[in-house]
């Protein structure tokens, strides 16, 4: 079965730093643009980040630019997403999708991971 699966995620207070992984599991995630999501309780789901397959262009929410860096190995089939400087309104559960090219309809998504941050 083809599918995504976050880890990483976890209960850090304000300041800390977490690193979400995106791993492909029957899947070659080096076809793929990946993109990272996050949905809060209460608010609709939010693009947080996005890499080009080939790793050579990024895109970053306003909210988080300065402080999340996405990277990707493809020789071990994942994508990182690096959260520095959490803030507690970074909590929420994080997705990643497959998909053609940024923006682009997914093809494949994650169950997600929580982050929580608080003091």
């Amino acid at each position: 079965q083809s599918q995504l699966v976050e880890s990483g995620g976890g209960l850090v207070q304000p300041g800390a730093s977490l690193r979400l992984s995106c791993a492909g599991s029957g899947i070659t995630l080096d076809a793929y643009a990946i993109g990272w999501f996050r949905q809060a309780p209460g608010k609709e789901r939010e693009g947080v980040s996005c890499i080009t397959s080939s790793g050579g262009s990024t895109n970053y929410a306003d909210p988080v630019k300065g402080r999340f860096t996405i990277s990707r190995d493809n020789a071990k089939n994942t994508v990182y997403l690096q959260l520095n400087s959490l803030k507690p309104e970074d909590t929420a559960v994080y997705y990643c999708a497959a998909a053609d090219y940024c923006s682009g309809p997914a093809y494949y998504w994650g169950l997600g991971t929580q982050v929580t941050v608080s003091s």
